[in-house]
């Protein structure tokens, strides 16, 4: 299958990588010139176990090209994934500037029609502007070709990405009930991936992006609970590591994410706690379990130096 990939950050890079390396063409562009010519030469722009191998492979084979133009991009494929930035805005929420420049970029190209597939974390609804600003597009030059949009969320962890797009827990697909066509095609590009069993959960739009921000979300929450634990330890003298073995143990909550340490920080948590508790407040939620664990953690990290080691567990 040819593939284009809007964006060759930590995201797109790996999703083109890894859908290349079984076998689909894949072209990965990216606006910023120096970055292109650096991973036409090889040379991988950030640090992921694997990954350079995995480019070094595509480059190698023929499946796996980069590129500046828009153009390239919209004559190589009709299967277009958008994974691009969507750091935070100063109000908390996700600023989604070049999503949305992405899709008028498409928009403006389109000769043929096309299923844009927003991998970008994304808040609930933005599929619906990724298609508006593409049908604006569209009508603004006259074009009737079709654009159908879904959102395929990224699930990837940091030092095991690679290994987290090759072998998934789950693939999570938003689509329209009627969108048949497209459903078929995620069947077909997923298949590789669905080796003992279907992977792929179909379910609305709306849905799959508001799956990835409780899925952190859900996490972060998690790691402050233990935080708070681990400061209520500290003060009765109870080794914290100890009570995460006893209660990691327990096959309902199990082991993950239930280390004490400074607190969460990285490139994701933080961004979609307070993005989803932006889009909590807008429609009239007070989100306090979400808003506690970002407080457990602001005062996890300010208080870190003065705990005992004893009583923290590993990170």
């Amino acid at each position: 299958m040819k593939i284009s990939v809007i964006g060759s950050g930590y995201v797109g890079l790996v999703t083109g990588a890894c859908l290349a390396d079984v076998g689909n063409h894949v072209l990965c562009l990216d606006t910023n010139t120096a970055k292109i010519e650096r991973l036409r030469a090889g040379e991988i722009p950030i640090y992921e176990p694997g990954l350079d191998n995995v480019v070094a492979r595509g480059i190698a084979a023929g499946r796996l090209e980069f590129s500046t133009d828009y153009d390239d991009a919209l004559a190589h494929a009709a299967v277009v994934f958008i994974a691009v930035g969507t750091p935070s805005d100063e109000d908390g929420s996700a600023d989604l500037t070049h999503v949305l420049n992405a899709a008028r970029e498409l928009g403006r190209r389109m000769t043929r029609d096309t299923l844009v597939i927003t991998k970008s974390t994304v808040p609930v609804g933005t599929s619906d502007r990724v298609l508006q600003a593409l049908q604006e597009e569209l009508k603004a030059r006259g074009a009737v070709h079709r654009a159908t949009v879904a959102s395929n969320p990224e699930f990837l962890k940091e030092g095991f990405a690679v290994e987290d797009f090759m072998r998934p827990d789950r693939i999570v697909v938003g689509l329209d009930a009627d969108a048949h066509q497209a459903r078929e095609t995620f069947r077909q590009l997923y298949a590789p991936f669905n080796r003992n069993h279907d992977r792929v959960l179909f379910m609305d739009v709306r849905a799959a992006e508001f799956t990835k921000y409780a899925s952190n979300c859900m996490l972060a929450v998690r790691i402050s609970f233990m935080n708070e634990l681990a400061n209520l330890a500290d003060r009765l003298g109870v080794d914290i590591e100890h009570v995460r073995r006893g209660i990691g143990a327990d096959q309902r909550i199990g082991p993950h994410f239930l280390y004490a340490g400074a607190g969460f920080g990285g490139s994701c948590f933080p961004k979609d706690l307070r993005a989803l508790i932006h889009t909590a407040s807008e429609v009239g939620e007070q989100a306090q379990l979400m808003r506690s664990a970002q407080d457990v953690n602001t005062r996890r990290a300010a208080c870190w130096p003065t705990r005992s080691s004893a009583t923290l567990g590993a990170t």
